[in-house]
């Protein structure tokens, strides 16, 4: 099975179709419950709701959903039934398989039940109709010429008695919106922290990424070099990225991370380990981006 652990949790939705064709004499029979086996449409949404939630059972790669909502629907035609599915999850993975496997055990039964008064069903124009939810619903980019950096803070770093792992990560997310971001490495002091983040802020650089300095060490300084500057703080944006990560291993709670606005300039904080640092960009981005339409970025940064 594929991994959806990098995945973000958003509501997903999913609708499908499809149709039994049937003679119109069979169809006059359903209507009027006069089949040899009852309530067939009954029977039928009863079956799609259970194979929904059924589908990792019978679909290998499928992966198991917490479903919240099955919701079928039937309309009867001169020849034909359809059948609508709809499917709702909060979770990691999209809901279309779901949705396609109840109108398919919907339409299964329907021909089952049917079958004793025609012999020519025909199950047909299975399909996906709709589907929302995850990263793609959400493709908020970065506006034309948006100036981003990176700022790496870490003893080891700029000493080069450590490599870097963090930095790159974060910078190699950026690049993947096509930014090209500064990047600089500075110690874990406090004052130089501040000097470097106020030279990007007189620069007019959009997006502020530090990378360490986040947790209970007495060289875990930035944040308070980053409250110095901070003028309208965003509680959501480090929120989201502690959320996301405490999903994933309970040392997320102990991130003292923060972020918001100094003038235009949005600063947000992330962990110095590359597996934190990963995290946080896949809890932020895209989303992070619809930040600037609402500072007013309409047709390029300032």
């Amino acid at each position: 099975m594929k991994s959806v652990t990098s995945k973000i949790t958003t509501l997903r939705r999913a609708t499908a179709v499809g149709s039994v064709r049937a003679s119109p004499g069979a169809i006059q029979r359903l209507r009027e419950n006069d089949l040899p086996k009852k309530d067939v449409l009954v029977v039928a949404r009863v079956a799609a709701i259970a194979a929904a939630k059924r589908t990792p059972d019978l679909i290998p790669y499928c992966h198991p959903l917490p479903i919240d909502a099955v919701s079928v629907d039937f309309e009867l035609a001169g020849d034909r039934i359809d059948i609508t599915a709809s499917v709702e999850a909060i979770y990691k993975t999209g809901a279309e398989m779901e949705a396609l496997t109840a109108v398919s055990a919907a339409a299964l039964t329907i021909y089952d039940m049917l079958k004793p008064v025609d012999s020519e069903l025909e199950i047909c124009s299975l399909r996906l109709q709709a589907k929302q939810g995850g990263k793609s619903d959400f493709k908020d980019r970065p506006p034309a010429g948006l100036r981003a950096a990176v700022l790496v803070t870490s003893n080891g770093v700029f000493a080069g008695t450590r490599p870097d792992r963090a930095g790159p990560v974060v910078r190699a997310c950026l690049e993947d919106y096509g930014l090209r971001p500064q990047f600089e490495v500075v110690s874990d002091d406090l004052e130089q922290i501040e000097a470097s983040l106020r030279k990007l802020v007189a620069a007019e650089v959009d997006l502020i990424l530090t990378v360490g300095g986040t947790g209970l060490s007495r060289r875990d300084v930035t944040v308070e070099a980053s409250r110095k500057l901070i003028q309208r703080e965003i509680p959501g944006v480090a929120e989201a990225a502690r959320a996301h990560g405490q999903a994933r291993t309970p040392y997320a709670m102990l991130s003292r991370a923060t972020a918001g606005l100094c003038g235009q300039s949005l600063i947000v904080n992330l962990p110095g380990s590359s597996k934190g640092a990963q995290e946080s960009m896949d809890a932020l981005f895209p989303g992070l981006f619809h930040a600037y339409p609402m500072l007013g970025y309409r047709d390029g940064p300032r």
